[in-house]
């Protein structure tokens, strides 16, 4: 009981990854299309005469599509995973899982950490970036929330380019932390399944050597009570 409870929880934290991911690819793909395709992070700005707001430069487009690639890919794994323990639970009406698979979990765990990890960064240096150079430049802005009201070029729509960055970047690290509490679920199943193989010396059936089971009285019988010979 206590490992289907575990298992649910995981379950859970895997429907959590998902929502997780589709925030974080939807968020920065939008703010990319309201910049023209451009990617903001690390980006500077510029401040015209006509007290708009333009785009001076940009990171490389494929930046911002490694970083939705990522959480596309943690969201698809996600919901595959939690689609398949839903159809074998109807099917089967109940949750068990080989060790193999446990490795499995555990080498995912470790994968998605490390890009998680690499992309969380990217977005928090790369916003932290950008919006410095809209501080810098634009004038009676001291947060770069505020920019979000000013004018921008006709080409940009910087509305909302702040809350959505900080949506995808906050999307990112909770991912991340979910994966970390996967990491250790899987390792308390991975306990508790050993721990359960363990027969104690008490409960093991009479003439068992060392708590097998498999091992009878008759087998050992030769071995550890050998009559002595006649002469």
């Amino acid at each position: 009981m206590a490992v289907l409870g575990l298992l649910v929880l995981e379950w859970a934290l895997y429907l959590g990854c998902f929502v997780c991911g589709i925030v974080t690819a939807a968020s920065l793909t939008i703010v990319q299309g309201n910049f023209g395709g451009l990617c903001v992070l690390y980006g500077t700005v510029n401040y015209s005469t006509a007290n708009l707001i333009g785009v001076h430069s940009s990171s490389s487009a494929s930046l911002c599509y490694f970083v939705s690639a990522i959480a596309v890919m943690v969201a698809v794994v996600c919901f595959s995973l939690s689609l398949y323990w839903v159809s074998v639970f109807c099917i089967n009406g109940e949750i068990t899982r080989e060790r193999v698979w446990v490795n499995v979990i555990m080498a995912m765990c470790g994968f998605f950490l490390f890009f998680l990890l690499i992309t969380g960064c990217v977005l928090k240096v790369g916003r932290d970036s950008f919006c410095s150079s809209v501080t810098s430049v634009v004038p009676n802005v001291t947060r770069c929330e505020e920019a979000e009201t000013k004018k921008w070029a006709s080409s940009f729509h910087g509305e909302s380019f702040y809350s959505r960055l900080h949506s995808a970047e906050t999307a990112v690290w909770v991912n991340f932390f979910f994966w970390i509490f996967i990491g250790v679920l899987v390792l308390l199943q991975r306990r508790q399944s050993l721990g359960s193989k363990l027969i104690p010396g008490g409960s093991a059936p009479a003439g068992s050597l060392f708590g097998d089971p498999g091992t009878t009285a008759e087998e050992t019988e030769p071995i550890f009570n050998r009559q002595p010979s006649r002469s």
